[in-house]
């Protein structure tokens, strides 16, 4: 990879079993959770009775060189130079999207092997540490207690967990999890535990005659409070343990690296084949952190639940315009998954504490889902109606397309209808309210909330065609809408304007490209085309601003406008910028979706799902959303 990441991944299971490095050596920094507070990893390889660091900070050993660093979608691996060795580490993740077992398994792994440089035999021992800030809040919140156990003749199994076993009993966005167990596992090896900068340590150790596994896994019991009752994971929801877990986990790695490799170099060739090398790498780093900011769980009827955490922009849980933008890397992979992020906000509107016709924001805070928190939770000051009721009603026309099959939509038609009324209403002209760019706060006549309307309403009509009615009367008012769009809209040079009574301004019109996926023609495609050239005065060094109020951007919505580009070159050039961000941006944090397009500084948000929406060529290029 030439991309140098901003955060690299290390184990990405869940918003709460997640570790990075946020530098360009391993050595240089030590470990943290997504949220930059420490989740502290040590690894020591000794050789030849010398040791040498190549995790972690620790300046009184000395660190090994690292030679090479290099991020896949499933997959980050690590060569390191000292004493005559060359020591790889490759840190996995089987994230596979449609194979529910590994997905959920709560197990990463990390394979050591050492190879001779100087072509003399050497003796290497390696040891992988973890702190107790692995299963609290923060290092030092309450007592520990440590277990070590054997599973079968070759795996050695340590644990350790908080004395005060609160489960699911908190909720927030800068918060770590303070219940259940972690484990660390090593096949072939020892574990022991130690205490450093007044923590308890966890240690695994193996020598490296031969390649080592080591094994990160984290039991939390129970995952979601879904309306009151507390729900499992998939991997246990037949009361499986942790143990049984662990010892799958390592029966399986062989055929699991195997197939974790061949998913990212098709990802890597797909993504390359249709928008080149830059954004196959971008692809490549964004893929582990939109899966690991979900929890997948099962419902009290079995239905799957894809429960999405915002990411430092407030902690939401299920939010209905975080799940949008981050549908095109799952309509290209397993729909499904799309199906259990909408369910809570089904259940939650559909429930007597919803008064609105309108769709809700969220479903709750992570990971405790008891209905919206978002604007007090129903104070109508900051909802946003026109946004989730046109998140909600695309997200299940997509899904219907995807499958040839709306049998989904129609299980929840009623909701639909409602807010596909509430469209007919509102959408054309919409208030002064929200939309998913609430940073830059309320605005009235929003055109792209209006185009967000005429999508959603032609989304309506295709899912009523799956159906086999008539859904002439939505798709007539998409069309109405449409004129009325390009007239008020029109700046009078070919752009289009951030608002309909704000004349020569301009916004990324990025809700328009479901014209584009579902091959609906709706608008002229001479209008589409004036508008994306028009974009080109507008760059920065580091990408296409928001709109005209603020010089920031957003990752997503800058991908999905680059996707009118008229071809392959073009779309290159437009999200080479984006590319360039995420390489030279000092904002050293798992990729944020909004930055300065000046200096490519981090405004808020980082790791969250919304980086999903960066698969939007892949998926618009498969043709899968294309309902000719």
């Amino acid at each position: 990879m030439k991309l140098r990441p901003p955060a690299v991944p290390l184990i990405t299971v869940d918003p709460y079993f997640s570790v990075w490095s946020l530098a360009d050596r391993l050595t240089d920094t030590e470990t943290c959770h997504w949220t930059e507070k420490p989740n502290t990893l040590i690894g020591i390889a000794e050789i030849d009775g010398t040791p040498y660091r190549f995790i972690g900070a620790d300046s009184s050993i000395p660190a090994m060189e690292q030679v090479s660093l290099d991020v896949t979608a499933l997959e980050t691996v690590y060569r390191f130079r000292a004493g005559g060795i060359i020591l790889t580490a490759s840190f996995m993740t089987p994230l596979f999207p449609d194979d529910y077992e590994h997905l959920t398994r709560p197990v990463s792994y990390l394979e050591l092997y050492a190879e001779s440089e100087d072509t003399q035999p050497h003796h290497v021992q390696a040891s992988i540490s973890a702190s107790e800030e692995f299963c609290l809040d923060c290092r030092g919140q309450m007592e520990t207690e440590t277990t070590h156990f054997a599973l079968g003749t070759d795996i050695s199994c340590a644990g350790i967990g908080g004395k005060e076993q609160a489960v699911l009993a908190r909720k927030g966005d800068d918060i770590r999890i303070d219940w259940g167990r972690f484990y660390l596992a090593v096949c072939g090896g020892s574990t022991d535990e130690f205490q450093k900068d007044g923590m308890k340590f966890l240690r695994a150790s193996a020598d490296l005659a031969k390649p080592a596994l080591f094994a990160f896994a984290y039991d939390d019991i129970e995952s979601i409070t879904y309306f009151g009752q507390n729900l499992r994971s998939w991997w246990n929801r037949n009361g499986k343990t942790i143990e049984q877990a662990l010892t799958e986990a390592f029966a399986d790695y062989p055929e699991c690296r195997k197939q974790a490799e061949e998913f990212s170099s098709r990802l890597y060739r797909e993504a390359e084949a249709c928008g080149g090398e830059k954004y196959a790498e971008l692809l490549s780093l964004a893929y582990r952190q939109v899966m690991a900011a979900h929890k997948l769980v099962l419902d009290t009827d079995g239905k799957l639940l894809y429960i999405s955490k915002e990411c430092f922009s407030n902690g939401c849980a299920a939010t209905a315009d975080v799940s949008y933008p981050s549908i095109p890397m799952y309509l290209y992979y397993n729909p499904e998954l799309i199906k259990g992020m909408m369910r809570p906000i089904f259940r939650y509107a559909a429930s007597p504490a919803w008064p609105f016709d309108f769709a809700p924001h969220d479903a709750g805070t992570y990971p405790i889902l008891n209905g919206q928190v978002y604007s007090g939770g129903t104070d109508p000051k900051d909802q946003m109606p026109v946004e989730e009721c046109g998140n909600m009603l695309l997200m299940a026309a997509a899904v219907s397309v995807v499958e040839h099959d709306a049998s989904f939509a129609q299980e929840n038609m009623e909701l639909l209808e409602k807010w596909a009324s509430y469209l007919m209403k509102h959408g054309v002209d919409p208030e002064n309210q929200l939309c998913t760019d609430d940073f830059a706060g309320h605005l009235a006549h929003n055109c792209n909330l209006s185009l967000k309307s005429i999508m959603a309403l032609e989304g309506m009509s295709l899912i009523k065609k799956l159906l086999g009615e008539d859904g002439t009367a939505f798709h007539q008012a998409a069309v109405e809408m449409t004129h009325l769009w390009l007239k008020n809209a029109a700046n009078g040079d070919g752009s289009y304007r951030l608002a309909f009574d704000r004349p020569d301004t301009f916004s990324m019109k990025y809700n328009v490209i479901w014209d584009k996926l579902f091959e609906t023609g709706l608008f002229p495609k001479e209008s589409l085309d004036s508008e994306f050239a028009s974009y080109r005065r507008h760059f920065q060094p580091y990408g296409l601003p928001l709109d005209n109020r603020e010089t920031y951007t957003k990752s997503d919505w800058l991908v999905w406008t680059a996707c009118f580009a008229p071809s392959k070159e073009e779309f290159e050039s437009f999200i080479a910028p984006l590319w360039k961000a995420y390489h030279e941006s000092s904002s050293r944090v798992p990729m944020t979706d909004w930055y300065q397009t000046t200096d490519a500084r981090q405004m808020q948000f980082q790791h969250r799902t919304v980086q999903g929406g960066l698969f939007l060529k892949l998926l618009l290029d498969s043709g899968q959303c294309s309902v000719k």
